[in-house]
């Protein structure tokens, strides 16, 4: 990264939105590379970590849902959004729980873009650096980013709020807390706050 700017990759084989994405983060300072295919992408990102990376859901070749399993996201230290159309929300779903960060529909506003990914970024850096210390049954089952949900459920955090703390969509903040009741066996809120607060 020249002259410590901030990378950010972008994954799409729509050149006209690769196009776009950079003028917009060029001009926020970002530095940006862009990809046209998942594999090249792939051999990139294992080499080095950009600050933020926006992955098409839909390319030829591998699926965004399949490279976000080659770099086993939920343990890529950069925040990977998904691009998705609003037809693609099952499989913005299904991202999440493969380790995307949050999902970016089409068409883009350029400024809720980057400030998405602006909140994004310092979100991850902030969990990074504070991991909750969660300790009760079940614990170990759940992903970082579910112990971070979790943790801004049992604070009485509404979804709206939470996503606000933890940069990500309250669409996704759902996603996470329906994950996190499955894993734990929870029937409703209130049980999951009392698997939770029970076992401290």
């Amino acid at each position: 990264m020249a002259n410590g700017a901030e990378a950010i990759y972008i994954v799409d084989d729509d050149p006209a939105v690769r196009d776009a994405l950079s003028v917009v983060f060029n001009l926020e300072g970002f530095e940006v590379e862009t990809f046209s295919d998942g594999d090249t992408f792939v051999q990139s990102a294992s080499k080095t970590h950009p600050a933020c990376v926006l992955l098409d859901v839909h390319m030829p070749g591998r699926s965004g849902i399949e490279i976000l399993k080659a770099l086993n996201a939920e343990h890529y230290p950069a925040p990977i959004f998904i691009i998705s159309g609003q037809g693609d929300i099952p499989m913005a779903v299904e991202a999440i729980r493969n380790g995307a960060f949050d999902f970016i529909e089409k068409p883009f506003d350029a400024e809720a873009v980057v400030s998405r990914i602006n909140d994004g970024i310092s979100a991850m850096r902030k969990s990074q650096s504070d991991e909750p210390g969660v300790s009760f049954s079940g614990a170990d089952q759940l992903t970082r980013r579910e112990r971070e949900v979790l943790s801004e459920i049992t604070n009485g955090a509404s979804n709206k709020e939470a996503g606000r703390t933890l940069g990500i969509s309250p669409r996704t903040v759902e996603v996470h807390r329906a994950r996190i009741m499955e894993k734990l066996g929870a029937k409703n809120a209130a049980d999951l706050v009392r698997i939770v607060l029970g076992s401290n």
